[in-house]
């Protein structure tokens, strides 16, 4: 559909078409086997050219989408309207009510660095290029939280704009607030959030890496390890895949590997303690536990900031049994045709006990699966899903539903049933009853949408 840019012209920043300076700079992302491709993105600079980005795709009747880093992109645009939020990286910090006010363009580095100021963080994730927003309507599962629960239970505050251009408030008790809350995009566009901040200036963690020979061993360790830990300690384990070229450092090439990563929010002499078990596994291809500024805690994950395409798929575990750990080898370890970075989260304390009325669900839940794959030659989109699902068969006599922030790629493939895993039974018949009095067009609809009733 041609539309005309004219009814957006006066907006503070840029509204670009297909063939003008800077339109696809402003649509490149993280996540590249999927690129929007619209009619038209506003690089919004403030919430009034989200407001008025918003009202002209609804009455135009066109999709309307939302990108800051391209992280979680799954379903990309073809026509509509894209909402770029990069210029909006305003971040306030409060210390005196512990809380900061972040715009919707931020990313998680950027508040950890003000917030460290202050001696205070935020609940984070493994990586600091992530943005904010994205992460935390998602649930946000961080270095804190067997401590102090999702991202999402620590939102004090919303401002949205929803299909029908208003600018709106969202606040504990709202209906609103918690269906954004886990809803993820689907119910309007956040322009900024105010999140609590924790006393928290260093961890100790890191990675414990085990070669090939000591992969089964160091799962079952890991497993038996975390019956026992305080809530202090968020561990999880990634079976990683290492391919065999020089940009890597010659100790990881070409091995399949347990990586332990480590937050232990909680003395030194006790974290040494703590992971005792773990490093009496074997010998270690790395040890990189020590104690670090929270600042610096993205460096626990050490996750690829190169963008690069790929897909994932995750599933929430009630339990893991030897026999769950077998299945998982068996499907994704190191003899598979398709190579996947499989984590598996420990997961309880704090994250059982959110507050009411927000859309996080699957609480009850110890673990979680999230396995990524990125495509090559002869690893493309049809194998990577047909070994995610084959990873979700094995696992399915203990999985009690998926997460939707690990869904990662896989564009129209995400259908309605993946989408209704990632909730309770009842959430999803709740949020689109909302969805009919918020969106009833579903004009926000690039996402792991959820349907007007």
């Amino acid at each position: 559909m041609e539309i005309s840019t004219q009814t957006l012209t006066g907006l503070t920043g840029p509204v670009l078409r297909p063939g003008d300076p800077g339109f696809d700079e402003e649509l490149a992302g993280y996540q590249t086997a999927y690129t929007h491709h619209p009619s038209v993105v506003v690089g919004a600079a403030d919430a009034e050219d989200v407001r008025r980005a918003v009202a002209y795709a609804t009455a135009a009747g066109l999709p309307a989408g939302v990108q800051l880093t391209g992280h979680g992109l799954s379903v990309a645009a073809d026509g509509g309207v894209v909402v770029s939020t990069r210029r909006m990286t305003d971040v306030r910090i409060d210390p005196a009510a512990r809380t900061a006010t972040i715009a919707a363009g931020a990313r998680w580095g950027d508040v950890m660095e003000a917030a460290g100021r202050h001696g205070l963080a935020p609940l984070s994730g493994s990586t600091p290029t992530v943005g904010v927003v994205g992460y935390t309507l998602g649930g946000g599962l961080g270095l804190l939280s067997r401590q102090y629960g999702y991202a999402a239970d620590h939102v004090r505050k919303l401002e949205v704009v929803t299909a029908d251009g208003r600018l709106r408030e969202a606040v504990p008790g709202d209906e609103l607030y918690g269906a954004l809350l886990g809803g993820g995009g689907n119910f309007g566009i956040v322009t900024s959030l105010v999140v609590d901040l924790f006393p928290v200036e260093t961890l100790y963690g890191g990675q414990l890496v085990f070669d090939t020979p000591l992969v089964a061993e160091a799962l079952e360790t890991w497993r038996r390890w975390t019956e026992d830990v305080p809530e202090e300690m968020t561990s999880s384990v990634t079976l990683i895949p290492f391919p065999d070229i020089p940009q890597l450092p010659e100790f990881l090439r070409g091995r399949y590997v347990a990586s332990f990563r480590i937050a232990f929010n909680g003395p030194a002499e006790e974290g040494e303690r703590l992971v005792a078990p773990l490093r009496a596994i074997g010998p270690r291809l790395d040890d990189s536990l020590r104690v670090l500024p929270y600042t610096e805690s993205g460096s626990i994950h050490n996750d690829p900031d190169e963008p690069n395409a790929y897909a994932g798929t995750s599933a929430f575990l009630d339990d893991l049994p030897p026999e769950a750990l077998k299945a998982l080898l068996e499907t994704v370890g190191p003899d598979s045709p398709v190579p996947a970075f499989t984590e598996i989260r420990h997961l309880g304390g704090a994250l059982r006990r959110g507050p009411e009325g927000i859309t996080v669900d699957h609480r009850g839940a110890d673990f979680l699966v999230g396995a990524v794959s990125g495509y090559f030659p002869g690893v493309g989109p049809d194998e990577v899903r047909a070994r995610h699902g084959l990873l979700r068969e094995a696992l399915a006599p203990w999985t009690v539903g998926h997460s939707l922030n690990f869904l990662y790629g896989d564009g129209e493939h995400v259908d309605e049933a993946q989408v209704r895993a990632g909730y309770e039974a009842g959430t999803y018949e709740r949020l689109a009853a909302l969805k009919a009095v918020y969106d009833p067009q579903n004009t926000f609809r690039l996402n792991r949408n959820v349907r007007p009733a």
